[in-house]
């Protein structure tokens, strides 16, 4: 059901950070996309609820045409789904969908790690020691969406390591499609985030210390794992 009045929408907000939005379309354009992202993934945005970009727009202080190219780009990510005449609506997710991802994930990420444990030098797994400790200041302090973005960053820039832009493309969009299966269940505890997240700097340990069996046993039980919160 449509959200019909201010009482029933969802109060979503341009994230502070973000600052004022400016006349560019496209920044405007990525800031609806950032805090959309943000509604999302703190599950403010409920699953098999539909929001009509006009509403949506009220509560951002932009017109609809920014909205509806953020939810776009977002319904080709998996995370919400296209209502004709009506909006977006938040995409539903069950246990098998999650599961799925995650095995398609671990077929991608887990052999390319692998390879690269022997391609690169220690120094260059320590690029990505702030990215690893980033995620677990998120995930110690609770913050679910501050992980989820610190998670996908620290993938990202792992895999393009590989210099395969379309491995990485294709590795981080599966990666989102999880975050966005998981966020309408149960919220995680933090202790639940920081186990996840301490699994990267676990995995760059190992990586370091040229571990080879057991960098690619944490990256295949990290991408795996049930338990994931993403």
């Amino acid at each position: 059901m449509e959200q019909g009045t201010a009482e029933q929408r969802p109060r979503v907000w341009l994230p502070a950070q973000a600052g004022p939005v400016t006349p560019q379309r496209h920044s405007v354009r990525a800031q609806v996309l950032s805090a959309l992202r943000h509604a999302l993934v703190a599950g403010e945005l409920l699953p098999g609820e539909v929001y009509s970009a006009p509403a949506l727009a009220e509560r951002y202080g932009v017109s609809a045409t920014p909205v509806r190219e953020a939810m776009q780009q977002l319904a080709g990510e998996g995370a919400v789904e296209v209502v004709p005449n009506r909006g977006f609506r938040v995409a539903e997710h069950n246990s098998r969908d999650l599961a799925e991802l995650a095995e398609v994930r671990a077929m991608l990420e887990v052999p390319a790690i692998v390879r690269l444990a022997r391609a690169l030098p220690p120094e260059r797994w320590e690029e990505l020691r702030p990215l690893a400790d980033a995620g677990v200041a998120a995930a110690a302090g609770g913050d679910r969406v501050g992980y989820a973005e610190a998670d996908h960053d620290f993938h990202r820039a792992l895999l393009s390591f590989t210099g395969n832009r379309r491995l990485t493309e294709a590795a981080c969009d599966l990666l989102r499609r999880s975050q966005w299966s998981a966020a309408g269940g149960a919220r995680p505890r933090t202790a639940e985030l920081l186990a996840d997240a301490s699994e990267h700097t676990a995995l760059l340990d190992a990586l370091i210390a040229q571990e080879y069996a057991v960098a690619e046993r944490i990256a295949r039980e990290h991408v795996s794992a049930a338990r994931h919160p993403h």
